[in-house]
């Protein structure tokens, strides 16, 4: 079996996928989005998991816990925004999450990785006082959480751009009872009002923080102020002393030139979140991408990404293949919604509209979506396809491949140009005609063994939605 981005099936919306290895699985606990959600986070937790030899066998987990667990949302008014989990010093594994119209931190705890949470209780100064509500507190946000011993430490923080009462992310010691602050909170990052001229100057510190330590490193990684990246920095103390490192992952491939310019947007963007995951020697890092055109319908990515001799990360390309271990084989039948690039001749960056002031894509460009409602099982594809729209999938390992299969609907009539490079020349055409029904049609196609990435560009009328292809 392969493993594709997204890693979890294509009706699956879970974003801020926060991994953790125990045992002999993988976890991601995140956030649960809804499919054509008007907000952000509007599900319950769920969990899935896999088996650390296969990551493409992954498991539903089941819903671990309900946005009317927690006694101060009885209601499931407040949205359970992104979470993470840590094994505390007595063996169980605790839940911390912020909602969304709360400024504190709330724990909940069970005795296995991906059973039923249970309300604990609130993160508190030793008087009892929640953090975030004595005076002097900066607003809780995104915790992320990393036990060593009996000692626990607590990552926070939301700083938008202008704010400039809001100094950056927070770390927060507690004791072993995971919820009594044993040391009050530290900024560790500047946020745009106070980087000035430092490093972080250009990717100061806006949401989403993440915490991990590989060999005597601790990595911070958090979302900067331009939303679509997750960046580093690196200290070998755990609450002060971190230095910038730079970007871990882009989801839309900014900054990435090994195949196109630097400055050229691959994927329609917005915010981002995520962490680092170390799984059996190799290093992965987990983030999230956008469909539907909007903000609200997230899903879950993951990249392999590399380590330097110095200790930082290459930044991590994105791609179909993910977890795979490998290129795809360049043969067989697969879902478009794998597709890691989806542009137009008009380049255009975020999920708003021009200049990022909304959260619809216009009529202009193709979007991610499925049919049917938030939880069917629908298949993902790719919708609104018109002249110039190209998706991209990379990569597959091709041998003597001579003829591609497109599964196509909607009211368009022309063909797809086959490529290998995203402005490369055609190797071939793929006829398709507009239809209500998805229907096959097949065309020759010249590409040369060896491993590359797959572009098809719609040129013609109307608009046609791509369900799949068959490479043979």
């Amino acid at each position: 079996m392969q493993a594709y981005n997204p890693y979890l099936p294509s009706w699956e919306y879970i974003p801020d996928g926060e991994p953790h290895v125990y045992g002999d699985r993988l976890y991601v606990y995140g956030s649960h989005d809804r499919f054509r959600g008007h907000v952000y986070c509007l599900n319950d937790y769920v969990c899935w998991s896999a088996p650390v030899d296969d990551l493409a066998d992954w498991r539903y987990e089941g819903v671990i816990y309900k946005k009317t667990d927690d006694p101060d949302n009885p209601d499931g008014e407040g949205c359970l925004f992104a979470p993470d989990v840590t094994q505390g010093p007595d063996g169980r594994y605790y839940l911390y999450y912020v909602l969304h119209n709360r400024n504190y931190v709330s724990v909940a705890v069970c005795d296995t990785p991906a059973g039923k949470y249970e309300y604990l209780g609130n993160v508190r100064y030793p008087d009892g006082t929640r953090l975030g509500e004595r005076e002097g507190d900066e607003p809780q946000f995104d915790p992320g959480v990393l036990t060593e011993g009996d000692v626990t430490w607590l990552y926070t923080g939301f700083c938008g751009p202008w704010d400039d009462s809001r100094h950056g992310p927070m770390v927060t010691r507690l004791g072993q009872d995971m919820l009594t602050i044993t040391q009050p909170p530290r900024f560790i990052l500047p946020s745009k009002p106070y980087a000035g001229e430092t490093e972080y100057a250009k990717h100061a510190f806006f949401e989403a923080p993440s915490i991990r330590r590989f060999n005597g490193i601790y990595y911070f990684v958090y979302s900067s102020i331009v939303m679509h990246e997750l960046c580093y920095a690196t200290s070998d103390r755990p609450d002060e002393g971190f230095a910038y490192r730079g970007v871990l992952v882009s989801n839309c491939d900014l900054h990435i030139d090994s195949y196109k310019p630097a400055d050229k947007p691959m994927l329609y963007c917005a915010n981002n979140h995520g962490g680092l995951a170390e799984v059996k020697g190799h290093y992965y890092i987990f983030y999230h991408r956008h469909t539907n055109g909007t903000n609200f319908s997230r899903q879950a990515m993951a990249e392999p990404i590399r380590m330097l001799p110095d200790g930082g990360f290459q930044q991590a390309e994105m791609t179909s293949c993910g977890l795979n271990g490998g290129p795809l084989i360049g043969r067989g039948t697969y879902p478009a919604h794998i597709a890691c690039n989806l542009f137009t001749s008009v380049d255009h960056m975020y999920t708003g509209g021009p200049g990022g002031d909304g959260f619809w894509l216009d009529a202009r460009f193709p979007i991610l979506t499925q049919d049917g409602r938030d939880g069917d099982e629908e298949p993902g594809y790719i919708f609104n396809m018109t002249e110039s729209a190209t998706c991209g999938f990379k990569y597959f390992r091709f041998e003597g491949l001579r003829r591609i299969t497109v599964y196509t609907r909607g009211y368009g009539n022309g063909y797809f140009g086959v490529k290998t490079a995203w402005d490369g020349e055609e190797l071939g055409r793929i006829p398709v005609h507009g239809g209500t029904n998805w229907q096959a049609t097949a065309g020759e196609a010249s590409i040369p063994d060896g491993v590359h990435a797959l572009y098809l560009t719609y040129h013609g009328g109307g608009n046609i939605a791509l369900l799949k292809f068959t490479l043979e």
